[in-house]
């Protein structure tokens, strides 16, 4: 039968193989639907696995499901690792094959941890870029010239696609399943495995994590004070004043430490308790709203939209537990 297109995967040390296998087999399942106009069969995805398998040689084919008929994947998709991100010893055997394929034509893709790997190849520098948001702190250490967005969950950069969470393969899969065969296919593959089509964002499951490691004693004493109080007043007199700081160089140093201005410091803080109150409680959206500290119910719903994505009411349907 006619392949339409080759999406091979990366087999690397680390990987994780159950979303290997997994994507692999999103992919056969897409094989099972038609486009409109075009015969069944007759523009499939093949899908190859890749893996170094000498010393000294780049990665080889070590399983497909249909016969090869070109050198290269059209797509090449770097998975998930549970382990720690791939090093750049690891990564150091897969660049050039990487780089070359690049050239070549081949799209890139990630998956999570999956984007070291690919950061360590230089093709990243200066795209926008997503991963899991866990490991936003040590990417951006890693990876100073790669702008970096974790409330994405998924980034479509033409040549170059990053997803962010472990799970993210399934939206990375169907969206080039949509490229590769068109959305109808698409959309019939997401309804048969019973998952959302693309369309998700990583700040919905997002858990904000201050950064606290940074060194500065008279803002971490802030940040304290801000989480025991939860960020109930976030005026800058009071703020300086629990830091001993002038209001200049407090706002400098707060920055400089935590990669926010205070008032987005206090709100992300806020939201995040209602995040709580929204999952586990029965409180209307109005109390919570007075709860975390705003008395105009209209501006914590514009606000808590702004970070999350979604609004107050949506994101307890989607995650609510309460009765």
């Amino acid at each position: 039968m006619a392949v339409k297109a080759e999406v091979g995967i990366l087999i690397y040390p680390g990987v994780q193989m159950s979303a290997v296998l997994a994507m692999t087999d999103l992919f056969i399942v897409s094989n099972r639907f038609s486009a409109p106009r075009i015969a069944q069969g007759q523009d499939r995805i093949a899908v190859s696995h890749w893996r170094i398998e000498t010393e000294d040689g780049p990665p080889r084919r070590v399983h497909e499901t249909h016969p090869p008929t070109q050198t290269g994947p059209d797509v090449l998709i770097l998975p998930p690792s549970l382990d720690s991100p791939a090093t750049a010893a690891i990564a150091a055997p897969y660049l050039d094959w990487l780089r070359d394929r690049h050239a070549a034509g081949t799209i890139l893709a990630s998956v999570c941890a999956g984007a070291f790997l690919l950061g360590e190849t230089g093709l990243l520098d200066g795209r926008p870029t997503t991963t899991h948001w866990f490991l936003e702190d040590q990417f951006r250490a890693r990876f100073p010239h790669v702008p970096v967005d974790v409330d994405r969950l998924l980034i479509d950069g033409g040549q170059i696609l990053t997803a962010g969470g472990v799970m993210s393969w399934t939206d990375l899969c169907l969206r080039l399943v949509e490229r590769l065969r068109g959305a109808e296919v698409m959309t019939q593959t997401a309804r048969f495995l019973l998952v959302d089509p693309p369309g998700r964002e990583q700040r919905y499951y997002r858990i904000f994590s201050p950064r606290t490691g940074h060194g500065d004693a008279a803002v971490l004493a802030v940040q304290r004070w801000l989480q025991d109080t939860e960020a109930r007043d976030i005026s800058l007199e009071r703020l300086a004043a629990k830091a001993g700081l002038e209001r200049r160089t407090f706002l400098r140093r707060f920055r400089a430490a935590t990669g926010m201005t205070t008032s987005e410091y206090g709100q992300r803080l806020r939201v995040g308790r209602a995040c709580e109150l929204l999952q586990f409680s029965a409180k209307t959206v109005e109390q919570i709203a007075w709860e975390v500290g705003y008395a105009d119910p209209g501006a914590f719903r514009k606000i808590f939209a702004r970070f999350i994505g979604l609004t107050p009411g949506e994101y307890r349907r989607r995650f609510g537990h309460a009765s």
